[in-house]
Formats: structure tokens, C-alpha cells, sequence
């Protein structure tokens, strides 16, 4: 008797991918970014569905229509899917992905019986030559990675739906004690680690990602914005956003670059920050979410590694 199969897939793109392998079961398409934006931990009650529709809408211009029809529906796809023996997560090692990982783990064990979980996940494989995200796997080492996929245990669950809670929560000061737990989750750790550096710097009142992009305007020959964003992509380490998320970041930080003499270079306040000679919090300041967690009532000190509440 041949198992049936249910996949849970991070994303239109990897699962085209999928797809071509002619894996047999069914597929749910994850369609989320909820690594940025306010969410509540009941993954899509009528609160969780009103802050998502408000913030897309706000920040990207995704109608309530939109999401409706490519978020929504696969929920009620995944929520009336039946008769399978197994789950498998197909989800990167970035932050993005995490964040929507935690987030299907946490609907399906609120709504569907157990079963056993396997996750397929970037990492170098025996064979392969370099790291590469699952998005970027020729076809032949993307079933590799599925020959190989892990078996998550009842404690790997428990930790992704704690951790989920967590980060839904109002106070990340909670989460960060959830970097040194060990589980089957080879990424989580630094994902949290990511996460946790997101939050304004005490000093400058600039985050990681975004000193990491004024770095690159300092020691890169960069001619244009979209050169910028391209810099910004490839270097951005754990996070995983994408181009529209990257670009949100750059037109934050315009107040600390300039063109001239077509080179990108760093304003005043963007060498002040960069010298933590000033604090921008001020000028950064506004009103979002990760999570549970207003960005700027936190701070982040990385002389401590700690989360200040304000």
C-alpha cells in the first residue's frame, strides 16, 4: 500500500520545483510573510486574518481579495485535507521561512489528527559541492534533499509551536531564551538570533539588516538603488525577504544615502550611524509589528545580546 502524503510548501516557485519531481500526495502552498506585520498565534481566526488583510494592504497593497484567494483558500485546503499518513515541510533556512513554518506547524496541530512530520530544508548534502537554498537545487539534488528529509519528533513540534507563541507575543525578551534549545530544527537558533537583532540598536536605533545595507553603500562601488537592492538580497544573511521587503528597507534608510557623481555614499546620519555617534530612533520611529511585538517599543543592545523594553 502506497503511503499517502501530504506536502506543505513554502511558496509558488519551490513548488513548481516540486512538482517536477512527481512526488506522489497532495500539496498545500504556503503563501505568507509573516516574518514582518502583527499576528496573532490562532493562524487564521478572524483576528489573525483582519491584521494580516490591514497590514499587506498598507504596506504592499495586497488587496483582502487577494490574500483571501492565495493565503486563505490553501488554509482550508490544508484544514479539510484527509486520509494522508505523513507531512512534509518544504521550508528554507531564513527567517522568512521559519516564521511561516512555525506558523503551518502551529495551524495544523490546532486543527488536523498527529502524524508524522518530515522536514526538507537547505543544507549541504554528501555529493553536493556548496550550500544552496532549496529554491536554487538542480532537480537531482532536490530529491536528494527529500531522500534525506528529517523526521521531526513530538519535542521538535512542541518547541515550533512554543516558539510561534512566542514570537505572536507581545515581549521577544521571551523568545531570545529560546536560542540555546536543541532540536531537529538545524536553523531556529539563528533564525531567532535574526529575528532578535531586527529590533532598533540601543546605540543607533538602526537594526542589523539595515547597518549591514549602509556597509555595503560604505565599502561597495554601488551606481544605483537597484544595484543597492541587489547588494542588499545577496548579502542579507538569515533573513530571506524578498525583493518587495528589501525595498521597503532601502526607502527607510534614503535618509542616510545619497548619489553623487553616480556613486551611491553615505550622508552625514548614515556616517554618524555607522560610528554610532547618533541615535536615529527618532527619526525611524513608527507603528509595526514582528508579531506580537511593537518594533520600537524595544531595543536591541548588542554589547549585551539582551532585548531592552522601553
Amino acid at each position: 500500500m502506497i503511503n499517502k502524503v501530504l506536502h506543505i510548501i513554502n511558496g509558488d516557485s519551490l513548488t513548481e520545483q516540486v512538482e517536477e519531481l512527481g512526488l506522489p500526495g497532495e500539496i498545500v502552498v504556503w503563501r505568507e510573510l509573516l516574518c514582518e506585520g502583527p499576528c496573532d498565534k490562532d493562524v487564521g481566526s478572524p483576528k489573525f486574518i483582519e491584521q494580516r488583510e490591514k497590514f499587506l494592504k498598507e504596506a504592499y497593497d495586497i488587496s483582502a481579495e487577494n490574500y483571501k484567494e492565495r493565503f486563505v483558500s490553501q488554509l482550508k485546503r490544508l484544514k479539510a485535507a484527509k486520509d494522508y499518513d505523513h507531512v512534509v515541510l518544504w521550508f528554507e533556512f531564513d527567517l522568512f521561512c521559519h516564521i511561516n513554518m512555525l506558523a503551518a506547524i502551529s495551524f495544523y496541530l490546532e486543527h488536523k489528527p498527529q502524524v508524522p512530520f518530515y522536514l526538507v530544508c537547505s543544507k549541504r548534502l554528501k555529493g553536493e559541492n556548496e550550500f544552496l537554498p532549496l529554491s536554487s537545487l538542480s532537480e537531482k539534488n532536490l530529491l536528494n534533499h527529500f531522500k534525506h528529509k528529517i523526521e521531526l519528533k513530538k519535542e521538535d513540534l512542541e518547541i515550533a509551536s512554543l516558539v510561534w507563541e512566542l514570537y505572536c507575543g507581545s515581549d521577544p525578551m521571551k523568545l531570545k531564551k529560546q536560542i540555546k534549545k536543541t532540536s531537529n530544527f538545524e536553523y531556529l537558533s539563528s533564525c531567532i538570533r535574526a529575528h532578535i537583532e531586527r529590533f532598533p540598536n540601543s546605540r543607533t536605533g538602526i537594526n542589523s539588516l539595515e547597518k549591514n545595507v549602509l556597509k555595503l553603500v560604505e565599502n561597495q562601488h554601488i551606481t544605483s538603488n537597484n544595484q543597492l537592492l541587489g547588494y542588499a538580497l545577496q548579502y542579507q544573511g538569515y533573513y530571506g525577504y524578498s525583493d518587495s521587503q528589501m525595498e521597503r528597507v532601502l526607502n527607510k534608510l534614503s535618509i542616510f544615502y545619497t548619489i553623487e557623481n553616480e556613486r551611491l555614499i553615505l550622508t552625514q546620519n548614515g556616517l554618524d550611524a555607522l560610528e554610532k555617534k547618533k541615535n536615529f530612533y527618532r527619526e525611524l520611529m513608527n507603528d509595526e509589528y514582528y508579531g506580537g511585538a511593537k518594533i520600537y517599543d524595544f531595543l536591541y543592545d548588542s554589547d549585551s545580546h539582551k532585548v531592552l523594553k522601553l
